[in-house]
């Protein structure tokens, strides 16, 4: 992982220029808090890495610290901890967005720990949208984004209607 006191990190761009804010938003990822309630820092890092749809390199170097503070404690960590990793993945491959050089080892070995975290996760309580999370990671670590979009979006409402459309093709 980039060192979080790395000057590479203000070389690194989000949404709103250099990155070098990063860091310090990471930083309070090791409490595992909540993304509930537009919560910080989940509110500033979906808002720069993750902005509208664009990842940005910043977002590859920040994944990492994400997936590290789901693998300290899978069964309580929220279900934006496989959402936002899952998301950046997804939105990866569908702007063809190269991963810096520099970040690529780090960035993929952490969607690779996606489904051995789901597989921890599994002894928690599951609500819908965790299960989403969580199937999304598992799909976009394994390079299906199109699948990880769509479960994103399924909802059990959507589920329904999806599975009559299909029978009735």
């Amino acid at each position: 992982m980039l060192d979080l006191n790395s000057p590479r990190w203000s070389e690194l761009q989000h949404a709103y220029g250099p990155a070098g804010d990063i860091p310090a938003l990471l930083r309070q990822l090791t409490e595992l808090p909540s993304a509930k309630d537009d919560e910080e820092p989940w509110f500033s890092l979906w808002s720069a890495l993750a902005h509208q749809g664009d990842v940005f390199s910043a977002s590859f170097a920040a994944v990492p610290y994400v997936v590290h503070a789901l693998a300290s404690a899978p069964d309580r960590a929220d279900s934006v901890y496989f959402q936002f990793p899952a998301w950046i993945e997804v939105c990866r491959q569908k702007r063809d967005v190269e991963v810096p050089v520099d970040l690529q080892a780090a960035y993929f070995a952490a969607l690779q720990q996606l489904p051995a975290l789901v597989a921890v996760a599994a002894s928690r309580e599951w609500d819908a949208d965790y299960m989403q999370c969580a199937l999304a990671a598992i799909a976009a670590a394994k390079g299906q984004a199109s699948v990880a979009e769509a479960v994103m979006e399924l909802t059990p409402e959507i589920a329904e209607e999806f599975m009559a459309w299909f029978y009735e093709r």
